[in-house]
């Protein structure tokens, strides 16, 4: 099945986040997205086409949705996916399937550091409850739009994992 525009998307649709650990330049980008592409016009679930669809966000987030109102997305067709992304990245020379790096906004800049040095940048006050990150944990496109995937730490996980925050602060 061809990809579909990201905006087509309902936000109900199923999403996964590739992080790249540095931006892409624009033809690695293109590369990025050409290949997407072509695993999404044959990316099925138990013989399903799945309706889907790609963005490249910030020369560095790569975002593949999955509408499965029509067909559900199995293991193997989320573990195909996975391993071509695993794939692509090792052939541009970036990781685009490790989410253990926490990635955030220093000023106009996107930094990707481990989360050992997010800990020691929050426990001397460089990155705050304030500090915009990616939380590349988030579900759906719907996730997305809300602004709940690029936001203030304080309302992520990142407040409760580098700053203590609880759950009831976060609401």
């Amino acid at each position: 099945m061809p990809c579909l525009p990201f905006d087509a998307m309902p936000d109900t649709a199923r999403l996964w986040i590739f992080p790249a650990t540095r931006p892409l330049s624009v033809a690695e980008g293109e590369r990025v997205l050409a290949e997407t592409d072509a695993f999404i016009a044959g990316w099925a679930a138990h013989g399903v086409p799945l309706t889907a669809a790609r963005d490249l966000r910030h020369e560095r987030f790569l975002m593949v949705a999955a509408d499965e109102a029509a067909a559900g997305v199995s293991g193997c067709s989320i573990d195909a996916l996975v391993r071509r992304m695993d794939r692509l990245g090792s052939a541009l020379g970036v990781d685009l399937v490790d989410h253990g790096p926490v990635a955030y906004r220093d000023g106009g800049e996107i930094r990707h550091v481990p989360r050992h040095r997010f800990a020691a940048l929050a426990g001397s006050g460089s990155v705050t409850l304030d500090t915009i990150v990616f939380d590349n944990t988030v579900t759906s496109v719907g996730d997305v739009r809300s602004g709940r995937w690029e936001r203030p730490a304080a309302g992520a996980w990142h407040g409760r994992a580098f700053f203590g925050i609880t759950s009831e602060e976060q609401s």
